[in-house]
């Protein structure tokens, strides 16, 4: 029976995390620009943006 490589899950849950974070970030950002206020353009970031399907 395989092993189960405990690193690789963590990875990909840390990078699910940080997918969803991103992409709440920009749909606030979306909604602060919709009201009308000025947002600074954001910083870049080593995440790249969400992928839409």
């Amino acid at each position: 029976m395989p092993q189960v490589n405990y690193q690789f899950e963590k990875r990909k849950r840390d990078l699910e995390k940080k997918k969803k974070q991103e992409a709440k970030r920009l749909r606030k950002l979306e909604r602060k620009q919709a009201q009308g206020g000025e947002a600074p353009v954001p910083p870049d970031s080593s995440v790249p943006p969400p992928l839409v399907a």
